[in-house]
């Protein structure tokens, strides 16, 4: 077993030439109770570098709680001793296999020898692979399935074990985080204390646990119209949400209860954490929470559940320093966003700010940076940062960073994180005096890829059954050969009407390991395949989930879609051309046929394993041949649209991009010109002010002329017995002056025609500019709108069937 003091997650890296050294790279448990985040794009080697972690914690005797949304952390269950290819063997991709040009056994005995070789690099032998195999039982649980170990989640409303007089604040959190979650399962966005509905339910549930009684949903749904309390606040019950309100509400919740899929959600384990971490025995534990089966609702309510009752055993522990649990959630992304409150994000932030005392520590990982609350984040003391897409995400990793790196400097990790390449990444850690470069060390789990529900299936603990011989048959019928299943018999009812030549009253048998299933009469997509409620007629169809990854770094796209899709009548055998796109999940299927049923021979050979084998292999092809993505594409911008992105979202933003850029080339129009326009407008200015001046120097000559050449006529003709030059020299002085006038007038007309070729001027600067700018707007316009489309194409490694069962159909 591990020292339980430390993890070991790799080696050293020299940061100059990127190669790893021989030094081993530790975190020590107890740095794990001020919890941790791993960050890393897509390809950074985050899931291996999460899965070592894990491991460690397990070799350490330090059970862990792991929350898969995408199914990665399954592969924890496929620990293999003895590194033999047979044990590779059943989790080998055949879509690698066939894009390598080798066969599936030939695959997996690459893979085997790949991972030994690495392993043997690590110094990691068969003994140590043992102890890990032998340190804890890793158990995949599926709420709402039966794929893996079912999870009891509506036994949630069991009243837990605690004391309303010391723990009410951690009780009522969790009531909180159950009725926020139950009502977004119904599709009622609630709030704890203006929501009618979230105060009825969190009033109904705190009295049946104050009173130490446990609920299940139908119990709560009939306390709903029933209520056992009299009063809310202080108001009666029926005047705070009146009887016909509340009948309504009970009906919403009705049909979640009486959806047949929903029985699965009451199957199984408790959702206890003890149970989940520990053995009776008190053995550590790996419990793995598969979600990557359920919707976006469903999973919100799932993981709000389990942090929730996380946070109450959490508290009903006793204190300790040491790490005495380890929480990990793979991809957190919608979980604690920064701005929204989804009510997963209360008990996570709860976790973050109380685990340390009791010993709990929890990791969060995720490939979307900007969508993570930094500020909550703050009391990680724990930081693992791989290879990140953009710069946009650096930054945000740099704000989270700040708490941890201490006295580091932030210029000095941001040089360290856009250096990183693949497995490698850069620790930052509260407890250490400077941060690390490590690559991972070698995984000893080996690490395929996110399992579907078909391959949960096959890890799920076996469950003795006791045979069931057929009439007149001498062998039991496990004797029945292995690759295809037996056959199922319609309900022993007799038929109402004739059978038909092609038609059958026993199930056709199926090759084992695909699922079977009935078309469920509520299925919202039945009627496009031609499905009809009233037919006891059932028709094969086959069903297909595959995932797509849209890759394409030119264009800055990497879009993971899941395609899912019906193909048939399969009466006539197989035909892709048949394919219908719909949108299904278990809810749509039923485990048993109708009543007097009736199968019609398919032509397809579904009893043969390799049918499905060689069917899945198609629909990669005819997916790769058929099914681009079309986005949008400005060229001259360098911009694409963004998967969903509607044409007018793209338009706008293809509009504001070149507005942008318009206003950066009218700014240096207007740089350019300005300058002249000044030097215009302060000429205008001067001129204006010189006319001023000459029209006030005029009229003050005027009135001068006048006054003193009257005088002066006056004067000589009046003034007593004057000479006749005496007289004309008079008159000569006055006709001077009138002369000077004259000329100042001349003057001021120089200056009125400057003003007005000045203003002229100026009024053609204006217009050149409006005319440039005009200019300069009609071709980002134009620009903004030049769009064609980029047709984005898959490759046969970019297409992965996860899943294919055969549906019987109800048609005519």
């Amino acid at each position: 077993m591990a020292d339980r003091g430390s993890f070991h997650l790799g080696h050293t890296l020299d940061p100059k030439t990127g190669k790893a050294g021989s030094d081993r790279v530790v975190v020590g448990s107890s740095d794990l109770t001020t919890h941790g985040v791993v960050v890393g794009m897509t390809g950074s080697g985050k899931t291996g570098l999460a899965v070592v972690l894990l491991e460690e914690a397990l070799l350490s005797g330090i059970p862990t709680l792991v929350l898969d949304p995408k199914g990665d952390m399954t592969n924890l269950a496929l620990v293999f001793p003895d590194l033999a290819p047979a044990s590779f063997l059943p989790w080998a991709s055949e879509a690698e296999a066939q894009a390598a040009g080798v066969s599936i056994e030939e695959y997996a005995e690459k893979q085997a020898t790949i991972w030994r070789e690495g392993l043997e690099s690590n110094g990691i032998g068969p003994d140590r692979l043992r102890a890990l195999k032998d340190a804890a039982d890793v158990t995949i649980y599926t709420p709402g399935s039966t794929a893996g170990v079912p999870l009891n989640i509506v036994g949630s409303l069991r009243a837990p074990a605690l004391s309303w007089e010391r723990d009410a604040e951690a009780l009522r959190d969790e009531i909180e985080g159950t009725v926020t979650s139950l009502l977004a399962l119904v599709g009622i966005s609630s709030d704890p204390l203006s929501s009618r509905e979230h105060v009825l339910l969190s009033n109904l549930v705190e009295h049946a646990w104050r009173a130490g009684r446990d609920l299940d949903l139908g119990t709560l749904i009939g306390e709903i119209q029933s209520p056992p309390i009299r009063k809310l606040g202080v108001f009666e019950v029926d005047q705070f949400f009146p009887p016909a309100d509340r009948t309504k509400l009970a009906f919403t919740l009705n049909s979640l209860v009486a959806a047949p899929s929903f029985a699965a959600w009451g199957e199984g384990e408790a959702l206890d954490p003890q149970k989940l971490l520990f053995t009776p025995e008190g053995k550590p534990r790996c419990a793995v929470v598969y979600l990557a089966h359920l919707s976006e609702e469903e999973r919100q309510f799932v993981v709000t559940l389990v942090f929730s009752k996380l946070v109450t055993w959490m508290r009903g522990q006793e204190g300790t320093p040491d790490l005495r649990a380890l929480a990990y959630m793979d991809e957190v992304f919608g979980y604690v966003p920064p701005s929204a409150a989804p009510p997963a994000k209360k008990p996570i932030l709860t976790i973050f700010k109380q685990g340390r005392a009791f010993g709990l520590g929890l990791v969060l990982s995720t490939q979307n940076p900007v969508d993570l609350d930094y500020k909550a984040m703050s009391n990680a003391g724990t930081w693992l940062v791989g290879r990140l897409q953009t710069e946009n995400d650096k930054a945000r990793v740099l704000e989270g960073l700040r708490s941890a790196a201490g006295g580091t400097d932030v210029a000095e990790l941001d040089r360290a994180i856009g250096g990183l390449g693949k497995r490698q990444f850069l620790l930052v850690s509260a407890k250490a005096s400077a941060p690390r470069l490590l690559t991972t060390r070698w995984a000893m789990s080996y690490l395929c890829g996110p399992l579907t529900k078909e391959q949960v299936s096959r890890l799920k603990p076996a469950v003795a059954q006791a045979p069931v011989p057929s009439p007149g048959d001498e062998q039991p019928a496990s004797a029945a050969p292995e690759t295809v299943s037996a056959p199922t018999r319609a309900p022993e009812t007799a038929p109402a009407r004739q059978l038909a030549s092609d038609e059958t009253p026993v199930a056709p048998p199926v090759a084992q390991g695909i699922p079977v299933s009935y078309l469920d009469q509520g299925a919202p997509w039945g009627a496009g395949i031609g499905a009809t409620s009233d037919s006891s007629r059932l028709r094969a169809f086959l069903a297909a989930r595959v995932a797509l990854r849209y890759d394409d770094s030119a264009a800055d796209v990497d879009e993971q879609q899941e395609f899912e899709a019906v193909y048939g009548p399969l009466d006539g055998g197989l035909d892709l051309a048949s394919e219908t796109q719909v949108d299904y999940d278990d809810r749509d299927f039923a485990a048993s046929a109708p009543a007097n049923a009736a199968y019609v021979l398919p032509a397809a050979p579904i009893g043969e394993a390799k049918f499905f084998t060689s069917t899945a292999k198609e629909i990669q092809r005819h997916l790769v041949d058929r099914r681009a993505l079309e986005l949008q594409r400005n060229t001259t911008l360098k911009l694409v649209s963004r998967p969903g992105e509607s044409p007018d979202d793209f338009a706008a933003r293809c509009d504001a991009a070149a507005q942008e850029r318009a206003d950066a080339e009218s700014a240096r129009i207007r740089d350019r010109l300005e300058a002249k326009r000044d030097r215009l407008e302060k000429a205008l200015a001067q001129a204006q002010r010189r006319v001023e001046e000459l029209d006030t120097d005029t009229r003050s000559r005027q009135a001068s002329e006048l006054i003193a050449g009257a005088g002066a006529v006056l004067g000589a003709l009046l003034g007593g017995r004057r000479s006749t030059r005496s007289m004309a020299s008079a008159v000569s002085g006055a006709a001077s002056r009138r002369g000077m006038t004259a000329r100042t007038a001349e003057r001021r007309e120089t200056a009125s025609a400057k003003v007005e070729a000045t203003t002229d001027e100026l009024a053609r600067l204006e217009q050149e500019i409006l005319d440039e700018v005009a200019e300069i707007d009609e071709r980002w316009q134009a620009t903004a709108a030049d769009v064609d489309t980029l047709s984005i194409r898959l490759e046969a490694t970019d297409v992965r069937v996860l899943e294919t069962r055969l549906v019987w159909v109800p048609s005519d």
